[in-house]
């Protein structure tokens, strides 16, 4: 069987950009090259680019992967929102057919989404080989991915694609973007590119200044500081076009989609799409849920041995980090100093660096590991009693839910995505963005007026990365 996996990342990106998707595809692809009669190839697009303008074409990058440079169609979605190019541009389908054609042919073209190709290339796979996507967000209907409204709220109402004529801000202007890229990808030739510490000390400080570097090249290229941001679309006739048409695309050239929990598998019916069917991922820690058991809490919670809170991941509104310093510190003063939290992100926007010092006093305390490294987590979460996934967004499934539901930490959820379905009851479940909701959840685990027995009793045993990998190849064979 010929698989061929895409995802707009490099699914070894030196500088491990793509967040946890990016590491599942990778460990999804190893595990499924070790199966007999098995080979996997991979391909990218949307991020590789040349400074002067030439027609889409495609590369081997290395043995196994390629990537197609300078796509019409930018990655991640929002680098170039909701353009034309991301339902169809010629060049860039015809140059993903050209490499289906040299390449394979595939028995299976499996797309992790539709990010950095046209819609339209789903036409091109589905000639030939059985096609499979992977929901891993929530792009075909929301060019934003995540159903996250103008950088602030969960999105409930699309109002025939008016709403989303407003969801940004700002909206970035493409061509900006595809320049800072091409950069990037010179920088990569000359060993200097993303991943590399000369990446990190001269040009990730720039981007991370916002658009401040993309202007100056604009500066340099052009002799004038042109606009880099514009100002959102003021018609929804684009948006509901893009959306209708995704759903056509998908359910007229996919086999199978297939969603990773199944509240990602409830959205994705309700807007449309036909022949879903849940997937949960596979994780390599996956091995732990053998070697570790539901830890206990002790008799007595005080100051000196608080109830131990997580937060692993990225320090968002999304995810609901900020969300969750404000809860912690609307505890009560006396319920405050039973609780310990323990973030392990990257540093985030000032304002979250504030509250969290701000936080730290009223707490039992806080300790603060700027982001992971996966292999570091036995360490991280020794002392950990519960896990905090909060998100105010329908978060398909985190990454960071199955490393700590595989070590037997409970989890305390919001009410959306699909890290709720992990455990065995609803017990541990709060309304999101509910300040309320969540610090009477707390104050319920802290009176022990929670059962983890019974949580634990009806968990979902998380599934390893070589057990996922024979599953979908039964999903590739239309086994049912």
């Amino acid at each position: 069987m010929r698989i061929l996996h895409y995802l707009w990342i490099d699914p070894s990106d030196p500088a491990r950009r793509g967040g946890g998707v990016r590491g599942y595809v990778q460990g999804l692809i190893a595990a499924q090259a070790s199966l007999p009669g098995v080979k996997v190839t991979s391909l990218a697009s949307g991020l590789a680019h040349d400074l002067r303008p030439r027609a889409p074409f495609w590369r081997r990058v290395r043995p196994g992967h390629s990537e197609i440079v300078n796509s019409a169609t930018l990655a991640p979605s929002h680098a170039d929102f909701a353009t034309p190019a991301q339902l169809a541009d010629a060049a860039t389908e015809a140059v993903f057919g050209d490499f289906l054609t040299r390449t394979g042919p595939y028995d299976v073209v499996h797309l992790h989404g539709l990010e950095g190709v046209p819609a339209r290339v789903l036409e091109r796979a589905a000639q030939g080989s059985r096609v499979l996507v992977s929901l891993h967000n929530y792009h075909p209907f929301c060019p934003q991915v995540n159903l996250w409204w103008n950088e602030a709220a969960h999105c409930t109402s699309f109002d025939g694609g008016r709403r989303c004529a407003t969801c940004l801000p700002v909206q970035p202007r493409p061509g900006p973007v595809r320049l800072a890229y091409a950069v990037e990808s010179i920088l990569a030739r000359v060993r200097m590119g993303p991943g590399t510490g000369a990446y990190r000390r001269l040009w990730q400080p720039v981007m991370r200044a916002g658009w401040g570097g993309v202007r100056a090249l604009v500066r340099l290229r052009s002799g004038h500081d042109g606009p880099v941001l514009k100002a959102p679309r003021d018609t929804g006739s684009g948006f509901h076009t893009r959306r209708a048409e995704m759903v056509r695309l998908l359910n007229t050239h996919c086999d199978v989609v297939l969603a990773v929990s199944e509240r990602t598998a409830e959205i994705a019916r309700d807007f449309g799409l036909d022949r879903v069917r849940c997937v949960y991922i596979g994780t390599d820690h996956a091995r732990h849920w053998t070697q570790t058991a539901p830890r206990p809490l002790p008799a007595q919670l005080m100051p000196d041995r608080p109830l131990r809170l997580a937060y692993l991941g990225y320090m968002r509104d999304d995810k609901g980090f900020g969300f969750l310093l404000q809860a912690l510190h609307a505890l009560p003063p006396d319920r405050a100093r039973q609780v310990h939290l323990c973030v392990a992100a990257r540093r985030g926007a000032a304002r979250f660096m504030q509250a969290m010092t701000a936080l730290e006093p009223y707490l039992a305390g806080l300790t603060w590991h700027d982001g992971y490294d996966p292999a570091a987590l036995d360490d991280i979460l020794a002392q950990t009693d519960f896990g905090i996934v909060p998100p105010l967004w329908e978060d398909n499934l985190p990454q960071v839910a199955l490393e700590m539901h595989a070590r037997h930490i409970p989890l305390i959820t919001s009410d959306r995505g699909g890290a709720q379905e992990l455990g065995g009851t609803a017990d541990l479940v709060f309304r999101a963005g509910d300040v309320a909701d969540f610090t009477a959840l707390i104050a319920r685990i802290l009176s022990r007026e929670v059962s983890l027995q019974a949580y634990w009793d009806g968990a979902r045993p998380p599934v390893s990365m070589a057990q996922h990998a024979q599953e979908l190849i039964r999903h590739y064979a239309g086994a049912s």
